[in-house]
């Protein structure tokens, strides 16, 4: 495997463009006190927006962000971007965490200090080499040519991934799609892991023929995320059958790229409504910028479209044998409506189980603190 470095440098004149664009916004209607009931609100939208165009400081976070060490591989014929910071101290546990959708390898930042030096945040836990790759077709990964880059696909390459970084042993981790690989890894490559952490079910287990009985508990649960999938699920079955088509919109207007994705950072998170306020405009903007400047938000969508043709994930025989911790947000998706345990346990060799008081569906930028001390206390029982 050859690893190059590699440095985010947006050319200027696509900054510029997407300004020009933003002052170009030719902005619907929308109905007298209605809010978000009907998706994003347009004065927020006007407001980020301006911001965007004239506040916004893309340069200083691009400088920030060319702090840390970044590089590209080339892994089942794509270039794949991915972050490689080292501990600050020996021993350290090798661990890879992938991000999901509608987000970028931004989202797992704030985790790197509290990982790679624990002690210097008053975290009793080992330190981790982290390893944050960008999942094909979001921002710098290269975008896949044809079909079949599912989340089962992506596991072996992230597993070369690590191999060829000198990893033989190593954990695993990440949220949404992310936790869809990494449960990929552990059913299909699970000898050189030592340990799976995650955040999120991402497919539901088997409870076919042969499964035993639901509990009150997951019943509660499964009705909990129906009423969720009636009101909010609209857009990934836009994106499971007509990525394409929502593309040309998304990838020609900033105003629609914004309010297609920040809606659902604002209604996913634990934002109380108020996304600004838990995840800063900086992180959001970033973000937005980051899926424009790679034209790459109709590619992240194709994931939708590769999950829906690969049918059902699991069946009766998919058991994770690897050590697993979960950590449970409280208003992950449907507030308070977080999945019992006995849930994983039909797949999971579940060791860990922790029930956070607070954070959604982006918990390593909501509770980066939380989430660190429960990753390095799973795995520091594992060693």
């Amino acid at each position: 495997m050859r690893v190059e470095p590699f440095e985010i440098a947006i050319p200027d004149g696509v900054v510029a463009d997407l300004r020009e664009r933003i002052g170009r916004t030719r902005w619907p209607d929308e109905i007298e006190g209605v809010g978000w009931e009907q998706g994003t609100r347009l004065d927020y939208l006007r407001s980020l927006l301006a911001e965007w165009a004239d506040g916004f400081d893309w340069r200083a976070q691009e400088a920030e962000l060319n702090r840390l060490p970044h590089f590209r591989a080339e892994l089942g014929g794509l270039q794949i971007h991915f972050v490689h910071v080292r501990a600050a101290s020996r021993p350290a546990i090798p661990l890879v965490l992938t991000h999901g959708w509608p987000s970028t390898f931004l989202e797992m930042l704030p985790l790197v200090p509290l990982l790679t030096e624990p002690t210097a945040h008053g975290i009793a836990a080992p330190a981790f080499d982290l390893v944050i790759p960008s999942l094909p077709g979001y921002g710098f990964s290269e975008r896949p040519r044809r079909p079949g880059m599912t989340t089962r696909a992506l596991a072996p390459l992230w597993d070369e991934l690590m191999q060829g970084l000198g990893y033989a042993r190593y954990g695993a981790g990440g949220t949404d799609f992310g936790a869809g690989v990494t449960t990929f890894m552990a059913l299909d490559r699970p000898k050189p892991l030592s340990g799976i952490h995650l955040t999120f079910l991402e497919e539901p287990p088997f409870t076919g023929p042969g499964s035993r009985p639901l509990s009150d508990g997951e019943r509660t649960y499964l009705e909990d995320n129906a009423g969720w999938l009636q009101s909010e699920y609209a857009y990934a079955e836009l994106q499971a059958t007509n990525p394409q088509t929502a593309g040309y919109g998304l990838n020609d207007s900033p105003a629609g790229l914004a309010a297609w994705i920040v809606e659902k950072w604002r209604s996913w998170g634990d934002t109380r409504g108020d996304a600004d306020a838990r995840f800063g405009r900086e992180l959001l903007l970033s973000t937005l910028t980051v899926f424009w400047a790679t034209e790459t938000i109709t590619s992240s969508m194709r994931l939708y479209w590769e999950k829906r043709r690969a049918g059902p994930a699991f069946g009766p025989g998919d058991t994770v044998t690897v050590p697993t911790g979960f950590a449970v947000f409280a208003n992950e998706f449907v507030p308070e409506g977080r999945p019992p345990r006995e849930w994983a346990e039909r797949m999971y060799a579940v060791r860990r189980w922790t029930e956070m008081p607070r954070g959604g569906h982006f918990p390593a930028v909501e509770e980066p603190e939380l989430l660190a001390r429960d990753i390095g206390a799973f795995f520091g029982a594992l060693a």
